[in-house]
């Protein structure tokens, strides 16, 4: 006799539970219906009710990272338009450990995503939705004048997100060299790069002021001119 929907529904949020706890402690590469059932303490049998091969698995957990990563602290904007997206894509960097695990955990599903086109096409998807996630923050910001009328919107979210991005591997594979002052400071001098001269750019009074030229946080120098940031190698992003 199947389970009672409720049932179903409980057991289904036990086994995202597990998802998550294999994920957080082995990244995707240890994610198997093996290690998943070891900790639930079930059968492989049982687990597979639910999913039926590896690669379900996988979807459920891209999923179930994409959930916590939504329902994660966020930081309090106080005003609309660069403030809000200085906040929004702070929001994103591993300057946290849990912040830090969940980027681990994101960047080594990259590997399965490019191998597997569905699950690539749901990456993809992913990234729009962050996109449009932030294209209201630039169009504020377009709106008060703190960024050029001209300004495209959408190519400034793509931008914004692939820099952030960027710096999110940068962080994970070099923690030393980019702790979170690190981190910060290149955030303002990215955001600082795109607001307009003079008085309008109100949301320079929002946030901190960039570092200029080598800026020394926590012992780590990192110079913030262009073609001089960390890893500025031909063909980085």
């Amino acid at each position: 006799m199947p389970p009672a929907r409720g049932d179903r529904e409980a057991r289904r949020e036990d086994v995202s539970e597990a998802v998550w706890r294999t994920l957080a402690a082995q990244g995707f590469g240890g994610l198997t219906l093996r290690a998943v059932a070891a900790e639930m303490d079930v059968s492989t049998g049982m687990l597979m009710h639910y999913f039926p091969t590896k690669r379900a698995l996988v979807a459920h957990a891209l999923d179930v990272l994409e959930k916590r990563t939504a329902e994660r602290p966020r930081r309090g904007s106080p005003t609309e338009g660069l403030a809000a997206l200085r906040a929004a894509l702070l929001d994103i960097l591993p300057l946290t450990e849990d912040d830090t695990a969940r980027n681990r955990v994101w960047v080594s599903s990259w590997d399965l995503a490019l191998a597997d086109g569905e699950l690539g096409s749901g990456q993809a998807e992913r990234y729009a939705r962050m996109r449009s996630a932030i294209r209201p923050h630039i169009e504020a910001a377009r709106d008060r004048g703190e960024v050029p009328a001209a300004t495209d919107a959408d190519q400034l979210a793509a931008s914004a997100v692939a820099f952030t991005h960027g710096l999110v591997v940068q962080a994970l594979f070099d923690p030393e060299r980019f702790p979170e002052s690190v981190q910060i400071s290149l955030m303002d001098g990215f955001l600082s790069a795109l607001a307009c001269d003079g008085p309008t750019a109100s949301a320079r009074t929002a946030r901190p002021a960039p570092a200029r030229g080598a800026a020394r946080r926590s012992g780590v120098a990192v110079d913030t001119r262009a073609g001089h940031g960390p890893g500025s190698e031909p063909g980085d992003h």
